[in-house]
C-alpha cells in the first residue's frame, strides 16, 4: 500500500510564461506602477525589446499607495529585511531575509512572508543555523500572481513583513534509510535546506537522491551546490533533466533529457532500493506529484508530498 503524508503548503509552480510588455503593463494595472519601480529598489530593468523603446517611469509613490490600501495585517508578525538578491533568469530570483527576530525551523518547512497586505508561504532553503533566510522565488505573473510581481522588485533593503513561527510537516524522515527527492524547479528548495543540515552533522546511514527537474537548464537554481555534494558524499547522488532538449535556451545541456517524473522509476531501480527502507519525497508542481504517485500507488513506498500553487 502507497503510504501517503500531504503537506499542501505554497511556493510556486512552473510557469511557462516570462515577462512581456503585456504581463508589465497587466502588473501596472494591478499596483499602478510601471517595470522599473517599487519601494527601494531592485534595479531600473531595461526596456523589453517588445515595448517599442518606450522608457518606463518609476512610480513609487503608486506602489505606496496600493500597499497601504491592502487590509491591516491580522495577528503577530515581525518584519524582515532583504539583505541580498541574485537573478537567476526573467522569472527566476534568490533573496536573502534578515528577521528582526530569531526564527527558527526545521529544514523542509515554510516561512511565511508579506508585502502590501500580501502575504504567501516559502519553503526555506538554508539550514536552521545559518545567519539569513534564503529563499528560491519564481515570478507569477498577474492576474493569477499576487505577491510574487511585487517581491520582482524589491532590492536590497525593502522590509518584509514574517509570520514568527514556521510551519509544515515536509521534513526529513529518520526512519527511512534511502530518501529518493523529486522535484520540479524551486521545488527543490527543502531538500536543500535537509541537505545543507545533515552535512553540517551527518549522523546516521543515509542516502539522498535528488532528482530535479526543469523546462531549461539555467533554471536548476542549485545544480552547482547539489553536484558539489554529490561528488563529495558517495551517499548523496544528484540527477537533473531538462524537458524541453531541443530548444535553443537548452543548447548547453549534456545531462538527461524528459520530465523528471517519467525517470523516478528508472532510477530507483537502477540504485535497488526497496520499499521496505525508502521514502519518496515529491515537492513543487501538482501534475509532477500526482504522476509519481501514481506509479507508485500500491508499491509499498513511503511518499510524501508538498505542491507548489500557481496563486502567487
Amino acid at each position: 500500500m502507497l503510504r501517503i503524508i500531504i503537506d499542501a503548503a505554497a511556493n510556486i509552480g512552473r510557469s511557462e510564461i516570462l515577462p512581456s510588455a503585456a504581463h508589465w503593463r497587466r502588473l501596472a494595472d494591478i499596483t499602478g506602477a510601471s517595470r522599473a519601480i517599487l519601494l527601494p529598489l531592485h534595479r531600473a530593468r531595461p526596456t523589453s525589446p517588445d515595448c517599442d523603446g518606450t522608457p518606463e517611469q518609476s512610480t513609487r509613490g503608486a506602489v505606496m499607495a496600493q500597499a497601504q490600501s491592502q487590509t491591516a495585517l491580522k495577528g503577530k508578525f515581525i518584519t524582515a529585511e532583504i539583505v541580498k538578491r541574485i537573478d537567476l533568469t526573467d522569472d527566476l530570483w534568490k533573496i536573502w531575509i534578515r528577521p528582526s527576530e530569531p526564527f527558527n525551523f526545521r529544514p523542509g518547512q515554510y516561512c511565511t512572508i508579506g508585502a502590501g497586505g500580501i502575504e504567501r508561504p516559502y519553503s526555506i532553503v538554508s539550514s536552521p543555523t545559518e545567519p539569513d533566510i534564503e529563499l528560491f522565488v519564481e515570478l507569477v505573473p498577474p492576474p493569477e500572481g499576487n505577491l510574487t510581481p511585487i517581491l520582482y522588485e524589491l532590492g536590497e533593503g525593502a522590509s518584509l513583513t514574517l509570520r514568527p513561527r514556521a510551519k509544515g510537516i515536509f521534513v526529513f524522515k529518520p526512519e527511512f534509510k534511502n530518501h529518493v527527492m523529486v522535484s520540479t524547479v524551486t521545488g527543490v528548495v527543502p531538500y536543500v535546506s535537509m541537505l545543507r543540515r545533515y552535512l553540517e552533522e551527518p549522523a546516521g546511514d543515509y542516502n539522498f537522491y535528488v532528482l530535479e527537474g526543469a523546462s531549461y537548464c539555467d533554471e536548476f537554481g542549485y545544480d552547482e551546490e547539489l553536484s558539489k555534494m554529490a561528488a563529495e558524499h558517495e551517499n548523496i547522488h544528484f540527477i537533473s533533466s531538462c524537458s524541453r532538449p531541443d530548444e535553443p535556451r537548452n543548447a548547453p545541456w549534456k545531462g538527461e533529457i524528459g520530465r523528471i517524473n517519467t525517470l523516478v522509476q528508472k532510477y530507483v531501480g537502477e540504485y535497488g532500493l526497496s520499499p521496505e527502507d525508502t521514502i519518496i519525497y515529491a515537492c513543487g508542481h501538482p501534475q509532477m506529484i500526482e504522476d509519481v504517485k501514481a506509479r507508485y500507488e500500491g508499491s509499498g513506498y513511503a511518499f510524501e508530498e508538498e505542491r507548489f500553487w500557481k496563486d502567487g
